[in-house]
């Protein structure tokens, strides 16, 4: 049950996002004037305490943007009212909301029979209020024991329920609380595709869940760049840095009161013991809460010079700190979803939240039995960086729910309906006007032209986007950047979800840590790049980064002629000669990341120089380059121009020129692609020889005009044994595109955190 110390202060939808939410809209009004329906929509919000305040917010105040389709009723009861816990509902009147009804539901004692008997009191005062405003719909967070009854009273009033963060799973009494929700709420909103899932292995109808993402993420995403130095100094005192103060937030575990007690007298003479600054934020109210608070007292953390004990801290404000600190620590939800998205170090102790989706940036201490175990986490957690995760959102999970919430038909039949879904993979919505095409961006790093492209799941390129590629490092990152914001925004606008990005780029990659390590002469300044941490910064996505030959079989394995087998090659016939393998349906990178270097495979001895510094290698033959230095030969001897041919003085003679005049009956040029397509052939031969795949796949300009010559050579060169292997061209428009999407697509929608 998740009352962390932060509240909600500041609209989350300011600047930017109020005239988006005015552009939407203008759009439903015009929708709901076109199906002559101008009813609005009555939404009633219970908020119980400073922790789903934080959730519920961005949705209130997106509610309150738009008052042509929904009235707002506020109603605050739990922790909100208690002097002890901060009277947060003055945080919610200075977000200038006004309460409809103040419920006094808590009944003291933090104990288990005090929340069960704060249930009871709930139950008894909401009836009255119910009826009072007669909501259409009432919206509740996550898994108090407070939102319990809120979703009784409800679903007993025949009231339409819309849970928000169901289907997550965590330890303790949580999962239980939440999962009774599930089974009371008519829809749902969900963070993850995990949370999704579980959604619908409950049974619940598919048509009723929307994967939005957290709303608190619509803040979190746009937070670092504020005057946060400040803040700091007002929490932690003038001489505190960034990244060298920790911040402490732990709460009871109702189904195991002593060990938790215990747990966080271990976590506070850890802290005592590691001797930085510490920001200790008091437990929610839970059972066992009490003595948490004595145990704070008796350990004089209120009065120790390295402690900052408080109540609670404005929301705004909160993250701030979070995401400046050099670690936070506890068992807070806050710590394993929204820090994710700053990539601050986290130790999570104990099993509150055990099965949640986490971040790299997590560290479990599960069993935090000793005070050594939380001293070590410390030691190897403080001061790192993590990348940032989204796991829990994408900053747009405002505008999606209230798609979610104009989309409901109260003419619907209000009881509930549950569905037992067949077992697949990857089930996915159908509900068009709300739910987003699962895609991702796509970066192609040529060496004249630089392309990003929005790619479905199903490899369908949405949007191009095509500028020259720059020559130097700085103008080329920033055009990348600048490529991939745009291209994010409108994805927005184009209903697609985007996953992460993929960038394919020519040279020797390190895709582990998204690094060039070495580029093609193709692309000048383009050694030890480090893709991965610019993009994900900007963009709080993933980043994925791959050699432009391995993409391409990649495109072949998830969209084209390779996909469902086991181990084939790709040969790109372009400018340069590159591939990629894969075996045992994995794509094989080499231990210095320089497997599938096809292009410099020796295919004679005393061949032409090649651009690698040897020479006979595939590439000084059948590539675009080699054969436009044969075409350029033949046209300084006039020995290019066949009758129907020309070339404009002000246009450079080319590889295309030399297949013409191949076409046209030119003897020279048709002998210099018989050649090239032999050196390819022979190369073949030796992969057949030492790969031994199922299928060869051609790609590229050239592909087609090298397929017979090749195969005749394997007629005539190759063992018996492998004569019978296919090879064929790709029918693939744009693999390096397709090739980065993949890498984003197939990771993100098969992992397990």
């Amino acid at each position: 049950m998740e009352t962390d110390g932060y509240l909600h202060r500041e609209s989350c939808f300011q600047g930017p996002h109020e005239l988006y939410f005015k552009n939407l809209s203008k759009r439903n009004k015009q929708i709901m004037e076109k199906n002559g329906n101008n009813r609005k929509l009555r939404v009633c919000v219970a908020t119980c305490n400073r922790a789903d305040y934080s959730k519920l917010a961005p949705i209130m105040f997106g509610i309150k943007t738009e008052p042509e389709f929904f009235e707002l009723d506020v109603v605050v009861l739990g922790s909100h009212l208690i002097d002890d816990y901060g009277n947060t509902y003055r945080m919610i009147e200075q977000d200038d909301f006004d309460i409809n009804t103040r419920l006094h539901t808590i009944v003291r004692g933090e104990d288990e029979a005090a929340m069960v008997e704060s249930v009871g009191l709930a139950l008894v005062k909401l009836p009255d209020v119910l009826n009072r405003l007669k909501p259409d719909i009432m919206i509740v967070h996550g898994d108090r024991f407070d939102a319990l009854a809120l979703a009784t009273s409800a679903a007993l009033m025949n009231i339409r329920i819309l849970h928000i963060e169901g289907g997550e799973v965590s330890g303790t009494i949580d999962d239980s609380i939440r999962h009774a929700i599930t089974k009371l709420a008519h829809y749902h909103v969900c963070c993850t595709r995990s949370a999704e899932q579980h959604l619908i292995s409950m049974c619940e109808d598919h048509d009723r869940i929307l994967l939005a993402g957290c709303p608190s993420y619509d803040k979190l995403l746009s937070a670092k760049n504020k005057d946060y130095m400040s803040i700091i100094r007002m929490w932690l005192g003038d001489d505190v840095k960034s990244k060298d103060y920790i911040v402490a937030l732990q709460h009871p575990v109702t189904t195991d009161i002593k060990h938790s007690i215990k747990m966080f007298e271990l976590t506070l003479d850890a802290l005592i013991s590691f001797n930085k600054r510490t920001l200790v934020l008091f437990p929610n109210i839970d059972a066992g809460s009490k003595e948490m608070v004595r145990v704070m007292r008796k350990k004089g953390i209120e009065h120790h010079p390295n402690f900052r004990a408080v109540k609670h801290v404005p929301f705004d404000q909160f993250i701030q700190l979070v995401a400046h600190a050099g670690c936070m620590i506890g068992n807070s939800s806050c710590g394993v979803r929204e820090v994710g998205a700053f990539g601050t170090p986290v130790i999570n102790l104990g099993t509150r939240q055990i099965g949640r989706e986490t971040g790299e940036n997590v560290l479990h201490v599960r069993d935090a039995d000793t005070q050594d175990k939380i001293l070590q986490a410390l030691h190897l957690q403080f001061g790192k960086q993590y990348p940032c995760s989204k796991i829990y959102g994408d900053g747009n999970a405002v505008p999606r729910i209230l798609k979610f919430l104009k989309s409901i038909d109260l003419q619907e039949p209000l009881q509930k309906k549950f569905c037992f879904p067949p077992v697949k993979e990857n089930i996915s919505q159908d509900i068009d006007h709300i739910l987003e095409t699962l895609s991702a961006l796509a970066v192609d790093l040529g060496g004249t032209n630089l392309r990003v492209a929005i790619v479905s799941m199903k490899g369908e390129i949405v949007k191009k986007y095509t500028q020259f590629n720059p020559k130097t490092y700085e103008e080329r990152i920033n055009l990348i950047l600048q490529m991939c914001v745009e291209a994010a925004a409108e994805a927005v606008k184009l209903n697609c979800r985007i996953l992460g990005v993929g960038i394919s780029t020519g040279g020797r990659v390190n895709p582990r840590e998204g690094i060039v390590l070495h580029s093609t002469k193709l692309i000048q300044e383009w050694n030890s790049v480090d893709l991965r941490t610019p993009l994900s910064d900007t963009l709080h996505l993933p980043v994925w980064v791959d050699n432009d030959g391995n993409c391409a079989a990649l495109a072949e394995r998830k969209f084209g002629q390779g996909k469902g087998l086991e181990n084939f090659v790709t040969l790109i016939t372009g400018t340069g000669i590159g591939g990629g393998i894969i075996h045992q349906h994995e794509l094989i990178h080499g231990s210095s990341f320089c497997a599938a270097e096809l292009g410099h495979l020796v295919v004679s001895l005393d061949g032409p120089d090649c651009s690698c510094g040897s020479h006979g290698c595939i590439e000084a033959y059948a590539s675009g380059m080699a054969l436009q230095r044969e075409a350029k030969k033949l046209h300084d001897e006039d020995l290019l121009l066949v009758e129907g041919m020309s070339v404009p003085k002000d246009e450079a003679v080319g590889a295309l020129h030399l297949i013409q005049a191949a076409k046209l009956g030119n003897a020279k040029a048709q002998s210099i692609l018989r050649t090239a397509g032999t050196a390819l052939g022979l190369g073949v031969v030796n992969i057949l020889h030492t790969m031994n795949p199922s299928l060869v796949i051609l790609s590229g300009v050239l592909a087609s005009h090298y397929i017979h010559i090749v195969k005749d050579v394997i007629r005539q060169q190759a063992l018996s044994s492998v004569q019978d292997v296919d090879v064929v061209v790709s029918d693939l428009v744009d693999p390096a595109l397709l090739g980065a999407a993949s890498m984003v697509l197939d990771y993100t929608t098969r992992r397990i955190y």
